[in-house]
């Protein structure tokens, strides 16, 4: 059932959580895969399964700066009875033209470089005289200082099995193995890969784009002086933080003034640059509320398109709104305007659009149950799904403040969202409830 299939029933009824949810990602879909830069690929999902081209390493390699050695020629070596070598040049990271290490030969490598020809393992520095002639040495003096550590003698101090120290070529992963898969979410480590084998892009599902606007006369950004009557503008930054944290870019309009045709423009100037749109404030019952004036005949229903306004059997959270708008037929949900009312319904309802959008296929946050701690029992009223904020720690959930939707102080301090299902009208302590946890 999509939003303008029942314009009347829809507003004349009470949904519920769950039906209204549903509705909504009945009628989203994921973004078109695009081909991003890897840095601009961060937080994307991968849309198709990447194979490794080349082995990594693609060469046996050193693990430690020391000496590329036959393992015969330092059998038995000992501080007392030290293996002396024969330097024959050193073999740094990204050297092509390898020397060969013969018998009573070694070459001093530095970490990451190939392991030449002959040598069959490495000893660290550290298990040498560095070429000094004395005891063990803590590192190697730089080239440009004492070029004439690259020849000479060695001591070595300690024997070495076949291939110590050595990185062998392919232990990472190997040539036609499954690198990642497709629906991963790119994060630092999968760019580092990505990067490794040689891919400079990456085909993802772009991170959608949320414009989130508020409206009201009585908003003031933040900064400014208030006047009486006047309140500061959080829920704009708020959404606009949350649309960031679920993954999405988003872009904050500052606050509408409740005047429909205002509001409409600003809507349309901002499709542009949207793959949802999101609104807080103006979708009650009330004289001022515009944004039901301003959308509600917006869009062609016979194409699909339309925002219809509807009634939740929930709290805090009521009025509701969701459609598409613009000739792109963007999504836009239409969010109440008391502060945790806003959030509440961001977290429940948008946060899956968003994840939907990106391509996810867990789009909701985490839910698990604890058991309520608190001084006295839960009331909330009957035929509604209460959403209570909580602190959550040990299987045990703690109200915090009221049930007020007004209440940010309270909402700063929780973590969760204590479930009171709708059949419920008191939860008393000790009583196991399901909790979403926000973070």
């Amino acid at each position: 059932m999509s939003a303008a299939a029942t314009p009347a029933t829809g507003q004349d009824r009470l949904w519920s959580v769950d039906e209204h949810l549903e509705d909504i990602l009945a009628t989203v879909r994921p973004l078109e895969p695009i081909e991003l830069q890897l840095l601009d690929a961060l937080g994307c999902v991968l849309v198709d399964d990447v194979t490794v081209p080349v082995s990594l390493p693609p060469f046996d390699n050193s693990s430690m700066d020391g000496y590329a050695v036959r393992v015969a020629d330092v059998a038995g070596a000992s501080e007392e009875f030290p293996a002396a070598l024969t330097v024959i040049g050193d073999v740094a990271a990204g050297a092509a033209d390898l020397l060969r290490v013969g018998p009573g030969q070694a070459a001093r490598i530095m970490t990451g470089a190939p392991l030449p020809p002959g040598a069959e393992a490495v000893v660290p520095v550290e298990w040498t005289d560095g070429g000094l002639g004395g005891g063990p040495v803590t590192g190697m003096r730089a080239r440009s200082l004492s070029p004439e550590g690259a020849s000479g003698q060695v001591r070595v101090h300690r024997p070495a099995e076949a291939r110590a120290h050595v990185r062998a070529k392919g232990s990472d992963v190997q040539a036609g193995d499954l690198a990642l898969t497709a629906g991963t979410v790119i994060g630092p480590p999968q760019i580092a890969l990505l990067a490794a084998i040689g891919r400079g892009t990456a085909r993802v599902r772009p991170r959608p784009r949320v414009v989130v606007l508020s409206t009201g006369s009585e908003l003031v950004q933040p900064d400014e002086e208030l006047a009486d009557g006047q309140i500061y503008d959080s829920n704009s930054f708020a959404l606009t933080a949350a649309a960031r944290d679920a993954g999405a870019i988003g872009y904050r309009v500052g606050a509408v003034a409740d005047d429909a045709d205002t509001l409409r423009a600003t809507i349309e100037d901002q499709l542009v640059r949207a793959d949802l749109m999101v609104t807080t404030g103006g979708v009650s019952v009330g004289a001022y509320d515009v944004v039901k004036e301003a959308l509600s005949a917006v869009g062609d229903t016979e194409e699909g398109g339309g925002v219809e306004f509807r009634k939740l059997a929930m709290q805090p959270g009521k009025p509701q709104g969701f459609g598409s708008i613009g000739p792109d037929h963007t999504p836009l949900l239409a969010l109440p305007g008391n502060p945790v009312s806003s959030y509440v319904s961001f977290e429940l309802f948008v946060r899956p659009v968003i994840r939907t959008l990106m391509g996810l296929k867990d789009v909701h946050r985490p839910r698990t149950r604890a058991v309520l701690e608190a001084d006295k029992a839960l009331t909330s009223p009957a035929g509604r799904r209460q959403f209570l904020r909580g602190r959550y720690a040990d299987g045990t959930v703690t109200p915090v403040g009221g049930a007020g939707s007004h209440l940010i102080a309270a909402l700063a301090q929780a973590d969760a969202l204590i479930v009171v299902p709708e059949d419920d009208t008191s939860v008393e302590p000790g009583t196991e409830v399901e909790v979403v946890l926000l973070g």
